[in-house]
């Protein structure tokens, strides 16, 4: 009987081998040498979400491919292209609920599940309309040292406290429920300023009045999840604010995201996800806030 494919232990011995040759999936876009950075995009343009960014992330920077989309094998086809000979696709995972029957109580209930699919990036296909070709396009602001009025204004929108002192120190505080800052003047970039602060955003959006992430444990997985939850969710944001994070802080966790990960196969699942719903709800605070002004 042949072996049942596991996804989730795929995936996660996929990022484990990145992390541990340097390359994590959520750094290589912005190394300078790769595909440009930008969302993975399903062949309708929909933007692919949580653990299937990394993934393809992951595939995109190791390969150099350029085009943002990714089609499966009947969609390149229907798109009037065709998977050249020899391609490896690249695995992706489907989220789903099924309804059925409580043998206890006879009521409906669903049942969350999961199931692992193939697609192709348009690199590896011929054939396709000329747009799929196309690099992701990223906007870029020559930032210098100085603060940027727009990127100021977007966090101020999140309703996040920030307060800034001669302190040589980036964090949150969740007791106070504030987030510290040194001084824009004192960082080499202002790029690198706001990617420490989208990090730390990510924090406060674990507070209990929030997403109420950062009560669910205090030991040393809880820390590492948190960390790579941050550092996820940092990534994903500056990609919309159009920045370049400097990820060069992050090897203070590695070992600790190792360690957790090979312990638990679904460590990278649940850190993208929470990611995702910390980038959702700054976004969505966004939105609030415009419609109210």
């Amino acid at each position: 009987m042949a072996k049942q494919f596991d996804i989730q232990q795929h995936v996660t011995d996929s990022i484990i081998e990145a992390i541990e040759a340097g390359t994590p999936p959520w750094r290589q876009p912005w190394t300078g040498s790769k595909a440009a950075a930008g969302f993975p995009l399903r062949s309708s343009g929909e933007p692919y979400r949580g653990i299937n960014t990394l993934m393809l992330w992951l595939i995109a920077g190791k390969e150099g491919y350029a085009s943002p989309y990714w089609f499966t094998f009947k969609q390149a086809k229907a798109a009037g292209g065709m998977v050249r000979r020899g391609e490896k696709s690249a695995s992706v995972v489907y989220y789903n609920t099924i309804e059925r029957e409580d043998e206890a109580t006879g009521e409906e209930v669903k049942i969350p599940y999961m199931r692992g699919y193939r697609v192709f990036n348009a690199d590896q296909i011929d054939g396709l309309p000329e747009e799929f070709y196309r690099p992701a396009v990223v906007e870029s602001r020559d930032l210098g040292t100085s603060a940027d009025p727009i990127l100021d204004a977007f966090f101020a929108e999140t309703g996040a406290q920030i307060e800034t002192t001669e302190k040589a120190e980036a964090f949150y505080h969740p007791a106070r429920d504030v987030i510290h800052m040194p001084p824009v003047s004192t960082f080499h970039d202002a790029g690198g300023y706001y990617a420490t602060l989208a990090h730390e955003t990510i924090h406060w959006t674990g507070h209990e009045t929030r997403l109420d992430r950062l009560t669910k444990g205090r030991n040393r997985q809880a820390y590492a999840h948190e960390e790579l939850v941050a550092e996820i969710g940092a990534c994903m944001a500056c990609i919309i604010l159009g920045l370049t994070p400097d990820f060069g802080q992050s090897g203070a966790y590695v070992e600790g995201w190792l360690e957790a990960l090979k312990g638990d196969k679904r460590f990278i699942f649940t850190a993208a996800s929470a990611a995702q719903k910390a980038v959702d709800y700054i976004t969505a605070h966004q939105i609030q806030q415009s419609a109210a002004a």
